[in-house]
């Protein structure tokens, strides 16, 4: 599958900076990344012989000169500091660190190699990857590669439930994170159940019978491993009535689909929850559309206005809304939110083929028409 956007994106990088981080969850294709970059030294920290290799880190590394790729690397946290002293040798010589945990969970990367290192987040295949005729096959299966590439749909949904057992079982203790597989398996699927809806602690709790503070670890434990978006809330003035909780979102459409019970595009599209479904898949395309330096935001009020999408690009603010059906019309909070935000244009997001006007300011397009979005503006 040929992944130009991140492809570029991550040679630019590498071309500049002495050390690239590539950090997506696990099975997201980060290893055949790398080596399409180009890797003349390669270390998998869960490969027994090249553990061995790196005993002495130091004496191994320093012979070596060219792009060094350490595959894994949050399972090394020792190796930053010796990264941090020979990429300032005078020495050609780069690396590339692949890692399934954000850089939360590698701080001391950020710590030892500040100034040097610079982040791609990969994820999964995105609808560009795959072609737009394929975006029903992209919405229920996923963008993990095997899910996607799976030669039918049972195979597909099979190796997405064996994913989210080993990602409990064996991933998330890898990453020092300490909590009963059983128990994080019960709140992932709550999560699912509450995807795209404003946060709730209190209530999760309740149905999980654990306390708040144990419902915001978990979260931020699915956030770190790069499987959970909390996307915040959008509010500029304290005494405004505007919601102030975060929504969570399976940002991978396929594991959200596994975890509702869903594995057959007749149960997607006559499931309760299809609307939340397509508003997480197309929100997860559109913010990695945007990049690493634009942070999304969610904004609503008590009253029920509310914007799926916003966001603050070059002194200029937009939003986006989605909506499962290829004739979307305006609605009141979509005025109110053009108006309260001051908003330079709102796109709906639908999953037809057409893009035309709804009103002034107010363009609908289908997802794959959101790269070329300058045009309608």
């Amino acid at each position: 599958m040929d992944r130009t956007h991140d492809l570029q994106a991550l040679t630019k990088l590498s071309s500049w900076f002495p050390v690239t981080g590539i950090l997506g969850p696990r099975q997201c294709g980060k290893t055949t990344m790398a080596r399409q970059i180009g890797a003349d030294h390669f270390f998998d920290l869960e490969h027994p012989g090249d553990l061995a290799a790196l005993a002495s880190p130091m004496a191994t590394l320093e012979r070596l000169s060219g792009r060094i790729v350490l595959d894994e690397v949050q399972r090394r946290p020792d190796l930053f500091p010796i990264i941090r002293v020979l990429v300032d040798a005078p020495i050609d010589r780069k690396f590339i660190l692949l890692g399934s945990a954000s850089p939360d969970l590698l701080r001391q990367s950020s710590e030892s190699l500040a100034g040097r290192i610079a982040y791609h987040r990969l994820g999964g295949f995105r609808l560009a990857d795959v072609g737009q005729d394929s975006w029903r096959e992209l919405f229920l299966r996923g963008g993990f590669p095997r899910s996607f590439l799976a030669p039918d749909q049972e195979l597909s949904l099979r190796w997405r439930m064996e994913y989210i057992s080993t990602f409990l079982e064996r991933d998330l203790p890898m990453l020092g994170i300490k909590v009963a597989p059983v128990a994080m398996r019960r709140f992932w699927t709550m999560l699912a159940h509450v995807h795209g809806q404003i946060l709730n602690l209190s209530e999760i709790g309740r149905s999980l019978d654990c306390s708040n503070q144990t419902v915001r670890h978990h979260l931020d434990l699915l956030e770190g491993a790069l499987v959970v978006r909390t996307l915040p809330p959008w509010h500029e003035n304290a005494s405004k009535r505007v919601v102030k909780s975060p929504k969570p979102y399976i940002r991978d459409s396929g594991l959200l689909h596994a975890l509702l019970g869903v594995g057959s595009w007749q149960a997607l599209t006559g499931h309760p929850k299809l609307g939340a479904c397509w508003e997480g898949f197309a929100l997860e395309e559109v913010s990695r559309e945007l990049g690493d330096g634009i942070r999304p935001h969610f904004w609503a009020t008590h009253n029920g206005a509310e914007l799926d999408l916003f966001w603050e690009e070059s002194g200029k603010r937009y939003g986006v809304e989605f909506k499962w059906t290829d004739a979307p019309s305006t609605t009141r909070s979509m005025h109110i939110a053009i108006e309260s935000l001051e908003l330079e244009h709102l796109w709906v997001i639908h999953p037809g083929s057409r893009t035309f006007p709804l009103a002034d300011k107010i363009t609908a397009m289908p997802l794959h028409g959101f790269a070329g979005r300058a045009s309608t503006l």
